[in-house]
């Protein structure tokens, strides 16, 4: 791998953003900054542009989508696999978790059967891949098929994030029957005899959700992953969930329920794209919001890849943070929240995971992405 001499940066560190800063790349490690001599190097100038650390993403279910266009349309797994890869490093992402759902009640792809074959094809495609791809395994604790499977899957490090998730109306992002009737009939088509007899078989098995939960936590423990809650409304949720190991708070629906998972050690997340679109999809705690009131620690794409970069470089104007804290939203943060200790900063030693960001018209945009040193993206907008 040649040594690759990165000139002229506006570099965006953990605590400051420093001017016509150069890197120095050396096999796939940031091996100086401002070195006073390189010797043999390939050099390339980014004329100011500003470059701050690869985007870490926590969660995003974009990939199901890649998989599943439309309802019942299903596309090759190394197809769809290539292109959410290459939408990741057009986003300026280099470590994805891609967000599978294993709720048989919501078939699909949802379906567990098929999600464990969509995580085995990005195990499989990372070979191949622009990016790194990981699986972040989405448990719906009212379904009791699901632990067998994920327990394989994170037995042979084909799930890196374990997340659980509870959809049962009444709490979490459906606060009645109503709104997850609607859900369900607007995604899945699901008929009213199809929606009371799922409801009936979710509240069944609902009542043995806390053990499945406890034996799976176990097996992701021994394996080093993360675990995570999903939807936490209440203090009493987050404690639960936390009991469990779980140090990632995906989504609280209100302010008390993020200020629980903060005040308990746990990463409060929340949706970039509620921040680009100015509110959140289920009517719950607004992101942007969540940032004014000092409760985020990172952001993810969630439905979106794309909206991460626009989204973050937003905050400094929209909330009054400076950039370096907003970058770290997207970076260092979820490092620490997935157990990273090679990536998320632009520090002698760590990974060189990079992306140069330029401006075109006010949007920002990757213009050029490294992984581990190695050039993932190279847009060259407006031929310069």
């Amino acid at each position: 791998m040649s040594r690759l001499l990165l000139t002229h940066a506006r570099v965006v560190f953990a605590d400051e953003v420093r001017d016509d800063v150069a890197i120095l790349i050396d096999n796939g490690i940031i091996a100086a900054l401002d070195p006073e001599t390189v010797g043999n190097t390939r050099t390339l100038d980014l004329a100011g542009h500003l470059l701050i650390p690869g985007m870490i993403d926590l969660h995003c279910d974009a990939l199901e989508k890649e998989v599943e266009p439309r309802p019942g349309v299903h596309f090759p797994l190394d197809f769809a696999c290539a292109q959410a890869d290459k939408r990741n490093a057009m986003a300026g992402i280099t470590t994805v978790f891609h967000a599978l759902s294993f709720a048989n009640h919501e078939l699909g792809v949802r379906n567990n059967g098929f999600a464990a074959e969509i995580a085995r094809a990005v195990h499989a495609w990372q070979a191949h891949a622009l990016v790194d791809n990981r699986v972040h395994v989405r448990y719906e604790v009212t379904d009791d098929t699901a632990p067998p499977v994920l327990s394989e899957l994170l037995r042979h490090g084909h799930a890196h994030l374990l997340s659980f998730m509870d959809h049962s109306p009444g709490q979490g992002q459906f606060q009645d029957v109503a709104a997850y009737r609607a859900y369900l009939a607007r995604t899945y088509k699901t008929s009213d005899t199809e929606f009371e007899t799922l409801l009936a078989g979710k509240q069944a098995a609902a009542a043995g959700a806390m053990a499945r939960m406890s034996a799976l936590a176990v097996v992701a423990r021994a394996h080093g992953v993360s675990i995570a809650s999903h939807d936490d409304d209440s203090a009493e949720k987050v404690d639960a969930l936390a009991s469990l190991g779980a140090v990632i708070s995906e989504f609280p629906t209100n302010l008390a329920a993020a200020q629980a998972a903060r005040s308990r050690g746990m990463a409060t997340l929340f949706g970039a794209p509620n921040i680009l679109r100015g509110k959140s999809q289920s009517g719950n705690m607004r992101a942007l919001d969540a940032v004014l009131e000092g409760v985020v620690d990172c952001l993810c794409g969630d439905y979106s890849a794309a909206a991460l970069l626009p989204s973050v470089l937003k905050l400094p104007e929209l909330a009054g943070i400076g950039l370096a804290d907003a970058i770290s939203l997207v970076t260092r943060n979820p490092a620490r929240a997935a157990g990273f200790t090679d990536r998320g900063e632009i520090v002698v030693g760590k990974r060189a995971d990079l992306v140069a960001v330029k401006y075109l018209g006010g949007l920002p945009q990757a213009d050029r992405v490294w992984v581990a040193g190695v050039a993932a993206l190279s847009a060259h907008f407006d031929h310069v």
